[in-house]
């Protein structure tokens, strides 16, 4: 069972409050997990719709709320953002602090079966089954069934896997800033999933790619991702948006159903996250406030 909620922090911010959590997260092990939760002005009096945003590698809770420009474009919809961390932190797992694209900052997003790791690197369950627990324990005013996702590169490829993964329709939408769309054929991905997975490539092919999940998905979705034709990662091959497209045309989205915009010239960085910041708010509030 998961400890209780500490505020840690309070900021007022577009008339709503910036609110830094922490507990004793049982998904990781027992270790203290952190977020940050905005809370728009309407909550005051009522209960409102939550997006769950996924930070990129080297990331913590704190980048995609200080800045991703989201907060102005989701108090003016009246909808909460809970900003997540992007692994268990002080495992003390030997050389999990060795690369900044493995380990500390860099947990996928996934629920590790390599015995070295499976104990604490369990972000998947912590994104999508925990973190709601303690919201709902807590009381805090969320109207857990209108819940939406997104998020940046190694967070993009967890927000649209945890999404296409999740069953009963628990989020509602999802979007992404340069996700890893195809991490079974990127040098990020396949040393993250033979690293944390005991069955490698084979395991994540299943649950932890994007493309090959579209592949294989019927119901209907809204997808939203954005990538710049300036981006280093994208021009190295660790993106691989192309591969999604195609895979999801391929199972018969059309292009309302997933959207997959060449933003020309963006780099990586949150310069392009915040240019597009408000669009991706504006995508999700038309289904979390429907």
């Amino acid at each position: 069972m998961s400890g209780t909620l500490e505020k840690v922090s309070s900021t007022k911010s577009y008339e709503g409050d910036l609110i830094k959590y922490k507990f004793k997260s049982a998904a990781l092990g027992g270790l203290d997990a952190c977020f940050n939760l905005f809370l728009p002005a309407n909550a005051a009096s009522a209960k409102v719709p939550v997006l769950i945003y996924l930070a990129g590698l080297t990331c913590t809770e704190d980048n995609g709320a200080q800045k991703g420009n989201f907060l102005g474009p989701a108090a003016k919809e009246g909808i909460a953002i809970l900003f997540a961390d992007t692994s268990p932190r002080g495992a003390g797992i030997e050389g999990e602090d060795d690369d900044w694209d493995f380990g500390t900052g860099a947990g996928f997003y996934l629920d590790a079966t390599n015995p070295k790791y499976a104990l604490h690197y369990n972000m998947r369950t912590h994104i999508q089954f925990e973190i709601p627990q303690v919201l709902e324990i807590a009381g805090l005013p969320i109207d857990l069934t209108r819940m939406s996702i997104f998020g940046h590169s190694m967070g993009g490829h967890g927000a649209l896997c945890t999404y296409l993964a999740s069953k009963a329709n628990q989020y509602r939408s999802v979007s992404a800033f340069a996700p890893i769309s195809n991490p079974i054929n990127a040098p990020w991905g396949q040393k993250a999933f033979v690293g944390y997975l005991q069955g490698g490539i084979h395991e994540a092919k299943e649950q932890y790619d994007a493309t090959e999940l579209i592949s294989k998905h019927s119901d209907p979705v809204h997808i939203l991702i954005d990538y710049g034709t300036g981006d280093y990662h994208y021009k190295a091959g660790q993106l691989l948006p192309e591969n999604f497209l195609n895979a999801a045309r391929k199972a018969g989205y059309n292009d309302v159903q997933v959207r997959v915009r060449e933003q020309v010239g963006y780099d990586h960085s949150y310069y392009f996250i915040s240019t597009f910041a408000e669009d991706h708010v504006q995508f999700h509030a038309e289904f979390l406030k429907a």
